[in-house]
């Protein structure tokens, strides 16, 4: 069993990304100290750290630097495996898939997710929009496939897939709270619907993740800054 080490977290906690890492760390039983960063003001640490990106999340093990989140969340069950629950499976093909549909998550619902609330015009917004629930459709029938009729992407236990793409309900709940409109929508995706609901329950996420209300203020703020900073481009 590898032993503990010294392990450092920059964080944000209304960050998804930087919630897969706490969730990994949290399913491994790892203790860490977790140090908040402010993204408009960054610290030394975190420039000297992730001089590239200047982003969060960053792990510090013994001194050692690992970046990206999801590289993050492998490098924590590689490292750890013995400790707590596999996040990837073993069978290298079922491996393959869920970094697979990991990176489909980032690449195919949050880029287009993030860009709806941003988009400069109505039509943008939607256009957006509908490339994102398109995604949703397909991680439905991921979670059909890969689930193989059992609770999770990872079937009896959480994997990469869910720790990936539950790290991103507090900002669903959020937005349902916003616009009234359900991302899982039980009468289009009831299978995601249903493992939204197995997920907001596991002792896991109840423990890193962001409370709704917090992340509704800082959505609400940021649209705000959004909205200000295009009129004064347009002026």
């Amino acid at each position: 069993m590898a032993a503990q080490g010294d392990l450092k977290l920059l964080g944000l906690s209304v960050s998804p990304f930087v919630v897969r890492v706490r969730m990994a760390l949290h399913m491994k039983g790892l203790s860490y100290e977790y140090i908040k960063q402010d993204l408009f003001n960054k610290s030394e640490l975190l420039l000297k750290s992730n001089p590239v990106e200047k982003k969060v999340p960053v792990l510090i093990h013994d001194g050692k630097t690992v970046l990206d989140s999801s590289v993050i969340v492998q490098y924590i069950d590689e490292v750890w495996a013995a400790m707590g629950p596999s996040i990837l499976p073993v069978d290298p093909y079922e491996r393959a898939t869920a970094r697979f549909w990991a990176a489909y998550v980032d690449d195919k619902l949050v880029i287009p997710w993030v860009r709806s609330f941003r988009g400069k015009t109505e039509e943008e917004k939607s256009e957006w929009m509908e490339q994102t629930l398109i995604a949703v459709e397909t991680l439905e029938g991921a979670l059909r496939e890969c689930s193989k009729g059992k609770g999770f992407f990872g079937g009896d236990n959480v994997g990469l897939v869910d720790v990936v793409l539950g790290s991103l309900l507090t900002w669903v709940h959020a937005a349902e709270v916003m616009s009234g409109a359900k991302m899982f929508d039980p009468a289009k995706t009831p299978l995601l619907a249903a493992w939204m609901q197995r997920f907001d329950e596991l002792a896991a996420a109840k423990a890193v993740m962001p409370d709704v209300n917090r992340m509704v203020e800082f959505k609400t703020r940021q649209a705000q800054a959004i909205s200000v900073a295009a009129a004064s481009q347009r002026q």
